[in-house]
């Protein structure tokens, strides 16, 4: 047994009810990850520093490349977790296709919604598609971050059983003492790659377009993989056998995309930072 079992915090999943109307945390980590991230894009293609001359999008158009991504985001988490974890319930259940306040959202699926918004977004405004990823991806880790909370909070997505001193038994569980895996996936994939990526930016690596999205996807990748050793898979969804996950499996193309874009990135003629 454990030295020392924490408490489950009992956090209202709801942070503000009116009559039918409800915010819940799920849904404000997600404007507040989307609001974030348009902040601090605005800043940064605003500042020469960070460019010397690299063509980046107008800090005018960045408040249109938030609603793209938001839609892609939405649109394509809740798609990704339809089709990659549960198709068979959903097409049984439609309308709940619809119910996202309800949670199911897949990185994966989000991942591809966004990059699908980026690519309109690139086309309409003659920006580079690269430099557009790029900034998303800086990014992206403050929502991952937020979103790993709101998992917690929800409860949802918890660990695996454990002895370890800080193991949290979470409500509707078997009672058992288990990692506190949201926790870990937030300081990994969210506090970790957002501190990678902000230093590699202020180093002058959004002068050579790739660089950061390459990290990103490595990072990203491979803390999920990390996590999922850690993370009680879905038996009927997640588990794969042998160990593996789907969250693996759908990791590691990710990591070896990174390194692929990253390679092309630093055989580029880059401009001096």
């Amino acid at each position: 047994m454990p030295m020392l079992v924490l408490p489950f915090p009992a956090i209202n999943p709801v942070l503000v009810q009116w009559g039918p109307l409800a915010i819940r945390w799920y849904a404000l980590a997600y404007i507040a990850g989307l609001v974030l991230g348009w902040r601090l894009i605005r800043h940064i293609v605003s500042d020469d520093r960070y460019w010397n001359g690299v063509k980046r999008p107008s800090p005018e158009s960045i408040d249109d490349l938030l609603v793209y991504c938001a839609f892609g985001v939405i649109i394509g988490g809740r798609l990704g977790d339809v089709l990659l974890y549960d198709p068979q319930y959903y097409f049984s259940h439609p309308i709940d296709i619809l119910k996202i306040w309800e949670g199911g959202m897949a990185f994966h699926g989000g991942l591809i919604g966004a990059l699908i918004g980026i690519l309109i977004f690139s086309r309409r405004y003659g920006a580079p598609t690269l430099t557009v990823v790029d900034l998303c991806s800086l990014v992206a880790p403050i929502g991952i971050f937020l979103g790993r909370i709101a998992n917690f909070i929800r409860p949802e997505l918890w660990g695996r059983r454990t002895d370890v001193p800080w193991a949290v038994i979470f409500p509707g569980t078997d009672g058992q003492p288990r990692h506190p895996s949201q926790i870990y996936e937030a300081l990994l994939e969210g506090l970790l790659a957002f501190v990678i990526l902000y230093a590699l930016a202020q180093m002058g690596a959004l002068r050579r377009p790739g660089v950061i999205t390459g990290v990103f996807a490595i990072v990203y990748g491979a803390a999920r993989i990390f996590s999922e050793f850690f993370r009680e898979p879905d038996p009927r969804l997640e588990e794969l056998g042998r160990g593996l996950t789907m969250g693996m499996v759908l990791s590691l193309p990710l990591i070896v995309a990174g390194l692929g874009v990253l390679a092309w990135s630093l055989r580029r003629p880059g401009i001096s930072t």
